[in-house]
């Protein structure tokens, strides 16, 4: 028998658990990943796209299937890192909080760290307009 990963953990299945997870905790951040290169198509992947943003998954990663023994899955295909670019370009439109991806992108690929990064920038470049502008009405007042 041949796998990628856990026979008994099915797409739909996937999708109910990150469903039912924000759904118990509103404010929980999710996350998941694809592995590119089992020979999906594009339809596919941005139908999967569709379908986390769907159930409001924030941060995604995307990277390059590699077999890791004899017993999994053969590599259908290298995908080429402008294909990456275009799935993280597509995945920041579509909304989602942090797209990870590349051919050697991982699962945890750093995807927290950058994420909190991200996160960190976005809100100190949000606090400092803040100050602007209180800085602004400030100095209107005097």
């Amino acid at each position: 028998m041949q796998f990628v990963r856990d026979p008994k953990a099915g797409y739909r299945q996937s999708l109910k658990t990150l469903e039912h997870a924000k759904k118990a905790q509103p404010g929980l951040y999710t996350k998941t990943s694809i592995m590119l290169g089992l020979g999906e198509t594009e339809e596919e992947v941005l139908q999967a796209m569709k379908d986390l943003r769907d159930i409001d998954v924030d941060v995604v990663t995307f990277g390059q299937y590699l077999r890791p023994t004899e017993n999994h899955l053969s590599v259908v295909e290298y995908v080429k890192p402008e294909v990456f670019d275009y799935y993280r370009e597509v995945g920041e439109e579509m909304g989602f909080k942090y797209v990870a991806s590349g051919p050697l992108v991982r699962s945890s690929y750093k995807a927290g760290e950058f994420y909190l990064e991200h996160m960190i920038k976005t809100e100190r470049s949000a606090l400092e307009t803040v100050e602007e502008e209180e800085l602004e009405v400030i100095e209107l007042c005097e």
